[in-house]
This record gives structure tokens, C-alpha cells and sequence, in this order.
């Protein structure tokens, strides 16, 4: 049986929501920072989880034109966040990399993170938790199927839908 209309458009709007609130928290928190912009932070992450990468693919992964993605990493290149060379099959090409201070930029950005996410939901044990994260992976692996996305490099969770 199909969900309603009703539960579909409530699951996209409590999504939207969680998207929104995470937005403003790393705004404030970058507000009153001196590092590079939140945006281009997740486009280093990107790299820290997939590895030494084209421009064009990162604009792939990132499902965003390859400007906003040389534009990004040429201010992750400013604070010294990421190393570029020349491809060694076509030297027109340009890989890049995480630098170390860009591994401890991440390592702090993490942190932050955990801390966030622990301190607002400190009343939820570790396995609602894990539910509640594999049931969102299940539903952004739809989603991004549902748009032709190429999906990160992530297992998915051996049961979907409701358990129990």
C-alpha cells in the first residue's frame, strides 16, 4: 500500500526541517569563526571520505556545477585545507587532496558536530539512534535514486521500513 499524500508531504517537510535547523546551528558556529565558509567544509569532507579526487568528480558527488566546486576549493586552498597537483594521466587535470591541517580542521568540525548532536538528543538511547540513522540512509538512498544520484560509499542497512 502506497503512503498518503499527508505522510509523504510530513516526511519531506520534517526533513526540510532537520536540513534547516543543522543550517542555522553551523551558521552561528561559523559566524563566529575565522575559517573557511560551512559549504566548502562539506566539500572537504567529501574528499576526506573518498580520497584524492577530480574537480569534475567532486562536482558529481556534490550534485553542484564544477565552478561552485573550484570556487570552494580554491578557499580551502587559501587557509591551506587541501593539496592540488596535476593529474599524472592528463596534466590539464587537477586532483586534490586533504592536507594535514585539513584532517585536523575536519577532526574539529566532527567534534563539534558529535557534541551537537549528543547534547540535543542526549534523552535518546544508542540504539533509537542507530534506528533513526539507518532509517534516514534508507530514505536518502530512495531519494537519491529517485534523482539519479550517485550514492556515497555506504552499506545499506540490511532491514527498511517498520521493524518490530
Amino acid at each position: 500500500m502506497n503512503p498518503s499524500d499527508e505522510v509523504c508531504v510530513d516526511l519531506m517537510r520534517q526533513i526540510r526541517t532537520s536540513s534547516q535547523l543543522h543550517q542555522a546551528w553551523v551558521m552561528q558556529l561559523w559566524q563566529t569563526g575565522d575559517g573557511p565558509h560551512p559549504a566548502a567544509v562539506m566539500l572537504l569532507s567529501e574528499i576526506d571520505r573518498h580520497g584524492e579526487l577530480r574537480l569534475s568528480e567532486l562536482a558529481k558527488l556534490r550534485m553542484v556545477d564544477i565552478s561552485v566546486v573550484s570556487r570552494q576549493i580554491g578557499q580551502l586552498a587559501s587557509f591551506g585545507l587541501v593539496e592540488r597537483r596535476p593529474s599524472p594521466e592528463d596534466g590539464r587535470v587537477t586532483l586534490v587532496t586533504v592536507s594535514d591541517k585539513g584532517h585536523q580542521h575536519l577532526e574539529r568540525w566532527r567534534q563539534l558536530h558529535v557534541d551537537f548532536v549528543r547534547n540535543a538528543l542526549a534523552d535518546w538511547d544508542e540504539a533509537e539512534l542507530e534506528d533513526l540513522a539507518g532509517r534516514l540512509r534508507a530514505v536518502n538512498d530512495d531519494l537519491r535514486a529517485m534523482v539519479g544520484a550517485q550514492a556515497p560509499n555506504q552499506e545499506r542497512p540490511a532491514t527498511r521500513g517498520k521493524t518490530g
